[in-house]
């Protein structure tokens, strides 16, 4: 409905417009007469009656509420905004002197070089220095560094840092001297906004049918945001033909997504599957993709800060593929040209071949070596 809204200008206008067709003599409503005085007074009591007509109808309708009247309206159906994702990412910790072994505690803290951002040590228990009895990782002595998984201890987007950017060791770690992020930490993803809400409400209303493909997507997506899922219909979990059954990959950005998730998504799905059919939820089959190329820069200062940004950017281009998405040469290209300082980019190779890499239906591709060589145009 589109409301007919005044401003205080029109309405005064509007009153005397009135006053004057319906009065037989002349009404004087000039500025600072007594009728000019009450038709002021009277826009004023107008005007503060639409701004709530307005409030109302804001607060009453999901397509026009915001923030916290959204949050009300949406609960009325079971619904609540999805909260902020953590960064994630690997740290380097090193040491000068290998002689002893040194211990790195689960939760052990470290900082950005302003202190404003903290992460925080997660366990991997696949690697080779992790010890559950030391509840965290041992360097061995003769080894002078490590590279160990963290997560940013606040949700959101603030803890994409970039490459260089974790410098502080904030726990005491004897033994241990320096801490660096070789490469950028991803998969941080803010609170789910306004639109992505309401989006998200239209899908669960389209879903109350259940049993449907729309169901299922719409149950995978109540789990956490940023996810990227795909469903193969009559597939069984290996890949093989199969009538009645349908395999969900899912990937968070990593290519590696957790047991918890994949059994929360697990879960949720098997509260909307039709009765009779089976279904399995898996994690892709991740495709590494190897790249090579050669790039003339514009000045030869900076050549190892412009090698690092280009293989940054195509890094980052790699690792935002979708499921079944394959990797274009020329996508490459073009990524590696966002970096500063480059003039030309030449022999671009994707695992040593001269073509695109083509994705896979349950595949996703992520970034392997990437060789970049420089010299001056």
């Amino acid at each position: 409905m589109k409301l007919n809204l005044k401003g205080f200008s029109q309405l005064v206008q509007d009153m005397g417009a009135t006053l004057q067709s319906s009065g037989t003599t002349l009404v004087d409503i000039s500025v600072g007469s007594v009728v000019r005085a009450i038709f002021e007074a009277n826009a004023s009591v107008v005007l503060w009656m639409q701004w709530l007509v307005l409030q109302v109808l804001q607060s009453t309708r999901a397509a026009t509420s915001r923030g916290s009247d959204l949050d009300s309206w949406m609960l009325d159906f079971g619904q609540t905004r999805l909260p902020a994702v953590p960064s994630t990412g690997i740290v380097r910790f090193s040491r000068f002197s290998a002689n002893l072994p040194a211990k790195i505690p689960l939760g052990t803290v470290v900082k950005t070089a302003d202190g404003a951002l903290s992460f925080a040590v997660t366990e991997d228990a696949d690697l080779s220095i992790w010890q559950h009895a030391a509840s965290g990782y041992v360097l061995p002595s003769g080894v002078v560094s490590g590279e160990l998984p963290v997560v940013c201890t606040v949700g959101g987007s603030v803890g994409n840092v970039l490459a260089g950017s974790i410098d502080v060791i904030a726990s005491s770690l004897p033994g241990i001297d320096l801490v660096r992020n070789t490469s950028a930490l991803t998969n941080g993803t803010n609170s789910e906004d306004d639109a992505a809400f309401r989006n998200r409400f239209q899908n669960y209303l389209a879903s109350l049918s259940k049993a449907t493909l729309t169901a299922v997507l719409h149950a995978t997506a109540n789990v956490r945001q940023g996810l990227d899922v795909v469903i193969e219909e009559n597939v069984s979990a290996d890949g093989a033909a199969q009538i009645g059954s349908f395999a969900v990959i899912v990937d968070d950005g990593t290519g590696f997504p957790s047991s918890d998730l994949l059994s929360s998504i697990a879960s949720a799905v098997d509260s909307v599957r039709p009765i009779g059919t089976r279904f399995s939820v898996s994690a892709p089959r991740v495709q590494v993709v190897n790249v090579s190329l050669t790039a003339s820069l514009t000045s030869g200062i900076g050549n190892a800060e412009s090698a690092a940004s280009i293989e940054n950017h195509i890094r980052s281009y790699l690792n935002s593929l979708h499921i079944g998405h394959g990797a274009s040469m020329t996508r490459v290209a073009q990524h590696a040209y966002l970096a500063d300082n480059v003039d030309n980019i030449t022999a671009v190779q994707l695992n040593g071949g001269l073509a695109d890499i083509v994705g896979a239906p349950a595949a996703v591709i992520k970034a392997g070596q990437i060789v970049v060589t420089t010299h001056d145009g």
